[in-house]
């Protein structure tokens, strides 16, 4: 199982010098990726111009936008920036799509949440067509054409029953998270996944990506709270609360008996999200992963 590493672009004080600290350190050390997501009411940077920055600063590891909200976009418009980062990291891009959860951020950019699980099928099938040269609405191929010769993997950011089921028709795997860090959960989706791929009559294997909220040193467990407090707020302060101070992952032994127990489950990588843009973290992570992969 490879750890990637999403940019902490979801917590506060992710300037240019982290921004680049991290990247750096995220590219040198135990990781197979560097992610950034979507969302748009919020102090985050945004995930697509993210992952353009991260293609250039990075030699190695591949590059996962995680999640694009493809509802939200005109997909002509999506498929030349995702095309454009697959040529500014050389052909190490990894896309995961998905519908969102927030209607604010549909409203903010004046897009309609109804019909948006068609829209986000549709948008896929559309996205390979530009991708493979097909013509835009005047005629005319959108470049640049991605390096990866059929464009980059997608994704999905689907875990319930009707998502998977339409997702394995044009997805390449899935892109899960666990807000509690629950191997047992994150299991239970891969295997709903390799499910439905097989009821779609798809021989292959899909791709199983999971992920999950995470702090290290000191102070740890009060920074993973209030992140995740922040983070959540907008479903329910209440239920962010609730959740937040559940999370478990904000000593070295959780992390790595999540590893090793996702790991058994089949996972082909899990995601590190942190919940603080303090370089300290990412040695830490460090640390602990390369550790974990050495006994391995």
């Amino acid at each position: 199982m490879d750890v990637g590493v999403a940019l902490p672009q979801m917590a506060h004080g992710l300037d240019r010098d982290r921004f680049l600290t991290w990247c750096a350190g995220i590219d040198d050390g135990p990781f197979s990726s560097v992610s950034a997501g979507e969302r748009i009411t919020f102090h985050n940077l945004e995930g697509l111009s993210a992952c353009a920055a991260a293609a250039a600063a990075t030699q190695r590891v591949r590059v996962l936008v995680n999640v694009v909200v493809l509802p939200w976009h005109p997909v002509a418009m999506v498929a030349k920036q995702l095309a454009t980062i697959d040529v500014l990291s050389g052909g190490r891009l990894e896309v995961a799509v998905g519908v969102g959860g927030r209607p604010s951020d549909y409203e903010a950019l004046g897009a309609p949440f109804s019909s948006r699980h068609r829209r986000l099928d549709e948008g896929v099938v559309e996205l390979r067509r530009l991708w493979s040269g097909g013509p835009a609405a005047d005629g005319q191929p959108i470049g640049p054409a991605p390096v990866q010769p059929a464009g980059p993997p997608v994704l999905a950011s689907a875990m319930g029953p009707k998502s998977l089921a339409r997702c394995a028709a044009w997805a390449d795997g899935i892109s899960g998270f666990t807000l509690l860090g629950d191997a047992e959960e994150a299991a239970a989706g891969f295997r709903a996944a390799e499910d439905a791929w097989a009821a779609a009559g798809r021989s292959e294997r899909p791709r199983l990506v999971t992920g999950s909220f995470v702090a290290l040193g000191p102070g740890a467990s009060d920074t993973l709270r209030s992140f995740a407090e922040a983070y959540l707020a907008v479903f329910s302060p209440e239920l962010a609360a609730d959740l937040a101070a559940r999370m478990p992952l904000h000593d070295a032994g959780a992390l790595t008996a999540l590893l090793d127990a996702l790991e058994a489950s089949g996972c082909d990588e899990f995601i590190v999200v942190p919940a603080t843009a303090d370089p300290a973290m990412l040695e830490a992570l460090t640390n602990v992963v390369g550790d974990w992969v050495s006994r391995r």
